[in-house]
């Protein structure tokens, strides 16, 4: 008498927002499958992009001084025009999902777990030397294809930032104004705002210091 072919149990799939989905779920992600089925985290960021889920834990501490100081200097300069700016949201763009390291919103976020990127004026990103294609080729891309006006680009190589802004023109960003460590970067649009990328640091920790010396 011929055995019954076995055939496995399916895998039990997660009751709740679980990262085990990323073992069982085979179909092409979406952001919004992302939303319903991941988990919250303030550890590694969690994107989706053509259909994969992309993971990427937090870069260095140089960035993350940047991504402190930054936002909060940009938010109180663009409330006075009306607009709002966040650290890492979530950023819907069709069924992609973005974690842009800054947005410049149009309305208040307040509420919300994402965002379309409709609502962006401007988007940011910091540059990580792992990253470093997506954050100057990628990105920029991205968000010109989904026509987010404004882009900017905090580049810390070699611990000297430099801070750029770029407009849309055509599909494509063009500069509009750059300032490097000592020095002052201003821009009008889309709010007025000013600041020396020397402030978005914080002093060399003392034992890099030492390892130098």
């Amino acid at each position: 008498m011929a055995q019954a072919a076995y055939v496995p149990e399916p895998a039990p799939q997660p009751t709740e927002p679980s990262f085990d989905v990323l073992r069982w779920h085979d179909e092409p992600w979406t952001a919004q499958l992302a939303l319903d089925l991941l988990p919250e985290t303030n550890g590694p960021k969690v994107e989706v992009l053509s259909g994969s889920v992309i993971v990427t834990p937090h870069a260095g501490i140089d960035h993350q001084s940047v991504e402190r100081e930054l936002p909060y200097l940009l938010h109180r300069a663009a409330r006075r025009a009306g607009l709002w700016v966040y650290p890492e949201i979530n950023m819907i763009c069709g069924k992609d999902l973005f974690i842009p390291d800054i947005a410049v919103l149009r309305t208040s976020g307040g509420g919300r777990s994402a965002v379309d990127i409709r609502q962006a004026v401007l988007l940011g990103e910091i540059v990580s030397p792992g990253n470093r294609r997506k954050d100057v080729i990628d990105r920029p891309r991205e968000y010109a294809a989904a026509g987010v006006p404004f882009f900017l680009r905090v580049d810390l190589r070699n611990r000297v930032p430099t801070v750029a802004l770029f407009e849309l023109s055509d599909g494509e960003y063009r500069p509009v104004s750059a300032a490097a460590a000592g020095s002052v970067f201003a821009m009008t649009e889309p709010f007025a705002f000013s600041v020396d990328p020397a402030d978005l640091l914080d002093e060399e920790a003392p034992e890099a210091a030492d390892a130098e010396s």
